[in-house]
């Protein structure tokens, strides 16, 4: 899920468009672009598209960001969303394990009501500071929750923080990744809104992936190729991955520890980490499968 493309739930005509871009998944979204007078009809937008045939045939990630569990809006939301084929429900303004556990009863329930077999998974908003602080507590509260998303927004403005300065951005996008390492989900970086500098932009996403993000969002499909081009692994990291799990097969039958890869020292950190660029070069097309 190298690009991650918002759209505005109350803009029914951009649903389509979406789903025949060049982005790796999709987030409708039920909260900030959809004034609060036009909820109820995002949602029934929303739940019908989601209930299309063209939903059907998508080989696309679909996600959906709903209102906040604190909400009037939140239950009626889950209920239209959840439907076979979405692949995980964007939770914002999550603060507490408890508020994951909260959202899964209500996320069951629609399960349920909707027949949906394949559960649901959560992809958590993490945009205040008591998130950010709790964040890995928030990663492990249910097995439902699969990633951690940053909301600079939200978390910034209130407290005056220069979005345009990279090193208040590299601080947040660490302190989350080291709490989704910690609880063994995958971090996301969130969204750029200068849709007219791109440079910023892949600057911003090159930091991510540094960092070991999964991916980022996008706002406008102009920012798509670029989150599609930052994200995607090198030939050179491809080859080298390549290498590294095949000589670990082989030291593993000869029974040895730590080996040597072009010069570097290879033990199970990096194994692990050759492991994952390899699965996400196979899901690409880039690799040859086992």
């Amino acid at each position: 899920m190298r690009s991650k493309l918002f759209v505005p739930g109350a803009r029914p005509e951009l649903f389509g468009k979406a789903l025949s871009s060049q982005a790796d998944a999709i987030s409708i979204d039920l909260e900030d672009s959809v004034p609060e007078g036009r909820k109820s009809e995002a949602r029934a937008e929303v739940g019908e598209f989601l209930r299309s045939a063209e939903v059907g045939a998508t080989t696309k990630i679909l996600i959906a960001r709903v209102n906040a569990l604190t909400t009037p809006h939140f239950d009626a939301d889950v209920m239209a969303v959840v439907r076979p084929g979405l692949a995980m429900l964007n939770l914002p303004k999550t603060e507490s394990a408890d508020d994951i556990r909260g959202a899964v009863a209500v996320i069951a329930r629609a399960e349920t009501a909707n027949r949906v077999g394949c559960p649901v998974r959560i992809l958590a908003n993490i945009e205040t500071p008591k998130a950010l602080r709790r964040a890995a507590e928030i990663a492990a509260a249910d097995p439902r929750v699969v990633g951690l998303q940053l909301g600079y927004g939200d978390l910034f403005e209130p407290l005056g923080i220069d979005r345009r300065d990279s090193r208040n951005v590299h601080a947040a996008m660490f302190a989350m990744r080291l709490a989704a390492g910690e609880a063994g989900v995958f971090a996301y970086d969130g969204a750029f809104a200068d849709v007219q500098d791109s440079q910023a932009y892949r600057a911003e996403a090159e930091m991510a992936r540094r960092l070991g993000y999964l991916g980022k969002s996008c706002i406008h499909p102009g920012q798509i190729a670029l989150a599609n081009e930052v994200f995607r692994p090198s030939e050179e990291d491809i080859a080298f991955s390549l290498r590294v799990l095949e000589q670990a097969r082989q030291a593993g039958d000869r029974k040895l520890g730590a080996f040597m890869v072009d010069g570097r020292m290879i033990d199970a950190p990096f194994i692990r980490r050759a492991e994952n660029i390899v699965a996400i070069a196979r899901n690409l097309g880039l690799a040859p499968n086992e």
